[in-house]
């Protein structure tokens, strides 16, 4: 496995930054397109206001012809980028590039293999993504309403328009699988109900009762105008949606769940491994290492069951942790405070390991509940200064009895600190490099989920699994990424079925049944992505040890932690050179 990953990092710093170039040479034209590609990207990008903490004026238009055009503009921007010489650049400069290459390269691959055609995946899409900006939206005053109304009928059109996708979909038999369009039907029925104390576009009417500075009479006025509005012109949309995603679109659908079934399937699956890895790696690549790291972290479980003296073998003791109930939390507040907890503790623990903290703080709260059900474990959601928003850490209180204690340490590690909060927001906040605003906002898996899952090592020498169950959690996390790799590409790539899939992931480990199938159904509707953490981890690990043999006593893993992270989410291309330049310096 190690000389796999040297021989992936050899190519990688060969195809790297080709300059340690400091000095700011501010390159005008690159400056230029970097700001005429952030103003045309806002512009078609349907959540950009939303994203602000702004209402929106409108949504502009997605349609299949209207996409196609859009991304002819991005593969003009992407050759007017690729033909700027990397020696007329900064070093900044040249990370900067080669940030943006990736990033017009995933947005023009949506379209190239029609996947834009595909808009949503096992825990939702343009149909409920609203809920992620409702909570930042001013509704403070009777304005703030009337602005909200205002964009609500535009927003039943854009619900129209990406149903227009689907249909096109269906005409060129690119659809999603069965099991992904019945988590879509049933995800899509609370925003098609009636019921204004269930529709989560109700929330900012539901508040007006505690809203101080309206008055009582119009309150009264906005309720019913808010009510009459979503009642006949948003609650028709989703309700038209509903009954074309469980009609004409469920019969098109595939039984069979992997993304190589639709018309150039596997090119495509290629193309998101090569996206998510930031490598040039192969599905088969990733499949064998993926049974490598399989074989090895079994045998660390192994170990921890034998010195528990557990009298079983490896499935009983699965059986064992997903059966006990001193393993789970009898109450959503037991498992808020346990996850609370820990993030304190781990919060202690930073200023050992990091020369640079963030300045926004987080908190921890529940997953919402009209997406919890085919949510996972935990999410982080960013902070934002301008919108008073600090970071969240969502913990899924649904289905208690599928909640653990043994595995919540890793997963506050992971999507707290020092993992997502950390990196993050350290990456917005950064004000020692002058580099353009989409490197401070840009998020690349294999680098941010790479890191979160570092971050779950990294906590074995924090004593963050102070007991055998709370390791053997670790354990069952970092198994969990490493079937990724083998159950991702085996569904997608393989012809595997959700069964098999499943069944992996339940041999191997101690996740309960109910995130077995919320895990499958969000690998089978998201092609490549779960085969970034892996990599990623162990890209920086290897990164890690190859400082550390080469520096010996001049090793320090706070300058280590600030290389990785100094200069925000990159490709392991560009990691691996600045932690080699790293290395070359400090050596002397």
């Amino acid at each position: 496995m190690r000389n796999l990953l040297f021989s992936v990092l050899a190519i990688v710093i060969l195809s790297g930054c080709s300059t340690q170039d400091t000095s700011p040479k501010n390159h005008p034209g690159l400056n230029h397109l970097f700001t005429e590609i952030a103003v045309y990207e806002k512009s078609v990008n349907p959540f950009s206001e939303l994203a602000s903490g702004k209402h929106p004026t409108g949504f502009p238009s997605v349609s299949h012809e209207e996409m196609q055009k859009s991304t002819q503009q991005f593969e003009a921007y992407l050759e007017k980028l690729n033909n700027i010489p990397t020696s007329e650049l900064s070093h900044q400069e040249v990370i900067s590039q080669s940030v943006m290459a990736l990033k017009l390269n995933d947005i023009i691959s949506d379209v190239k293999y029609n996947n834009h055609l595909i808009p949503f995946n096992a825990e939702g899409g343009f149909y409920n993504l609203i809920t992620y900006y409702l909570g930042s939206l001013p509704f403070a005053t009777t304005s703030d309403y009337e602005a909200y109304f205002n964009w609500l009928p535009k927003y039943a059109d854009f619900i129209n328009q990406n149903q227009g996708l689907m249909a096109e979909g269906i005409q060129q038999k690119v659809v999603a699988p069965k099991v992904i369009v019945n988590n879509m039907t049933n995800t899509i029925k609370p925003w098609a109900s009636e019921d204004m104390e269930i529709n989560p576009l109700a929330r900012p009417l539901l508040k007006l009762d505690i809203n101080a500075s309206i008055s009582e009479s119009e309150k009264t006025e906005l309720l019913n105008k808010g009510t009459d509005l979503l009642k006949n012109t948003v609650v028709p949309a989703y309700k038209e949606l509903l009954a074309f995603t469980g009609n004409q679109y469920l019969a098109a659908a595939y039984d069979e769940v992997g993304i190589s079934n639709v018309p150039d399937g596997k090119a495509y699956y290629e193309d998101r491994v090569r996206y998510y890895t930031t490598l040039d790696m192969t599905p088969d690549s990733i499949y064998n290492l993926g049974l490598q790291e399989v074989a090895r972290i079994r045998t660390q479980m192994e170990a921890i069951i034998k010195d528990l003296e557990f009298e079983g073998d490896f499935g009983e003791f699965l059986t064992f942790l997903r059966t006990d109930e001193q393993f789970y939390p009898k109450t959503a507040d037991e498992l808020l405070h346990y996850a609370a907890w820990l993030s304190k503790r781990a919060e202690g623990i930073l200023p050992r390991y990091f020369h640079t903290l963030y300045m926004m703080p987080f908190t921890v709260e529940p997953v919402p509940d009209d997406i919890a059900p085919t949510y996972t474990a935990g999410r982080y959601v960013q902070g934002i200064a301008a919108q008073q928003r600090p970071g969240i850490y969502w913990v899924n209180t649904y289905n208690l009895p599928s909640r653990k204690f043994y595995s919540l340490p890793a997963l506050t590690l992971h999507e707290a600190v020092p993992g997502h909060h950390l990196q993050i927001m350290l990456a917005a906040e950064s004000k020692t490099l002058d580099v353009p605003k989409f490197r401070n906002d840009y998020y690349i898996s294999a680098f941010g989920e790479g890191w979160a899952l570092y971050a779950e090592y990294l906590g074995e020498e924090m004593g963050m699994y102070p007991s055998p169950y709370d390791m053997f959690g670790k354990y069952t996390y970092e198994m969990w990424r490493a079937c990724r790799l083998v159950v991702d590409v085996g569904l997608h790539y393989k012809g595997w079925t959700r069964d098999q899939a499943r069944q992996y992931l339940a041999d191997n480990t101690a996740l309960s049944q109910h995130e077995i199938y919320t895990e499958i159904d969000r690998y089978i509707g998201w092609p490549g992505q779960a085969v970034s953490y892996k990599i990623g981890e162990l890209v920086i690990k290897s990164l890690r040890e190859e400082a550390s043999e080469k520096l010996g006593d001049k090793f320090d893993l706070r300058k280590f932690h600030h290389v990785i992270l100094k200069n925000g989410s990159v490709p392991l291309s560009v990691l691996t050179e600045e932690v080699e330049a790293y290395i070359e310096e400090t050596a002397g």
